[in-house]
């Protein structure tokens, strides 16, 4: 089997971090968003990847390089974004397996892909949502999907496309990917795998569906805050340093000199970083920073960055309420 993985979006939701790092490259749970994603597939034994790459590319191709060299790896370049069908359609040439699992770059899953994959059925992750306006929704009849709709505009479905695509039929998805690209079939102005998906339910093409509980969306700085929390609740550490309060969950670097200071919980700091005198929760702290005599909750620290605060001297009356920001 080959994953396919889109990682070319520019993350502007997540700026200024993503104006030098790929989204898909920040850190959470102590290791880049990407990392959680292909230590997943390795474990399915999926061993074989495609990454469409776009914006600071060359950094995501560098750490794959450099921390999968297991991973056979290829890399195709999305030069212009016109939306998920296009990039998976622009991976054809390496479609060298009749199945393919596709995943975006940006979404960390937690479900049990070797149950998915045993069918041997066409299937999509779906997850129940109470506003399915912003996804692609699957519409299910007798347990199998009848039809797929991007962004509806009218409730026809509470059940979103999360962005886990099982696929058995490669050649018939290449075809519909074809299509659309050369018909220039757009959908809110993109091409839509979506729609190549319609196209193979409308030629015959069998399709189930299978649940995702815990999914996790990392295009924001309150999702990927949120990503982090969850992933240091499944494999967060205490680890021991001393003159150090850590509440857990944390990760901590080996690295990382964290002194006089109370870490988490759900904080984590990355490799060779600096804390010193401050208190810090729920917050991911970049490679090389610096963080000095300061509080910080719900913050993302990017890497190389010196953060100094103060601490303050107050003198306060009976009945008195002082907020700060």
């Amino acid at each position: 089997m080959r994953a396919i993985i889109p990682v070319a979006g520019y993350g502007s939701r997540l700026r200024p971090h993503t104006h030098t790092v790929p989204k898909v490259l920040l850190n959470v749970a102590g290791k880049p968003i990407l990392g959680h994603i292909i230590d997943k597939l390795l474990a399915e034994g999926i061993y074989k990847a495609t990454f469409i790459y776009g914006h600071l590319g060359e950094l995501v191709k560098k750490y794959v390089a450099d921390t999968y060299p297991e991973l056979n790896a290829d890399f195709v370049e999305q030069k212009s974004l016109e939306g998920l069908g296009h990039a998976i359609y622009l991976a054809v040439p390496t479609f060298d397996d009749e199945e393919l699992f596709i995943i975006l770059g940006d979404t960390i899953f937690d479900v049990n892909l070797t149950e998915v994959f045993k069918q041997k059925v066409s299937s999509l992750g779906v997850k129940h949502v109470n506003d399915p306006s912003r996804f692609g929704v699957a519409i299910l009849n007798d347990g199998y999907i009848k039809a797929l709709i991007e962004k509806p505009v009218d409730l026809v479905s509470h059940l979103a496309l999360v962005g886990l695509y099982y696929i058995t039929n490669k050649n018939l998805l290449a075809e519909c990917l074809t299509e659309l690209v050369s018909k220039d079939i757009r959908t809110k102005g993109e091409i839509q795998l979506t729609d190549a998906l319609q196209l193979m339910l409308n030629r015959g093409e069998k399709m189930s569906s299978f649940p995702v509980e815990g999914w996790y969306d990392c295009g924001k700085p309150e999702t990927l805050l949120e990503t982090n929390k969850y992933l240091l609740d499944q494999n967060g550490v205490i680890p021991a340093r001393e003159r150090v309060i850590i509440n857990p969950p944390v990760f901590i670097h080996d690295t990382a000199r964290v002194t006089n200071s109370i870490i988490g919980p759900y904080t984590t700091i990355d490799k060779d970083a600096v804390v010193e005198n401050s208190i810090v929760v729920n917050s991911i702290i970049g490679s090389n920073s610096e963080i000095r005599n300061d509080l910080l909750r719900e913050s993302i620290i990017g890497t190389n960055s010196s953060i100094t605060g103060s601490f303050r001297k107050l003198n306060s009356g009976d009945s008195t309420e002082i907020e700060f920001y």
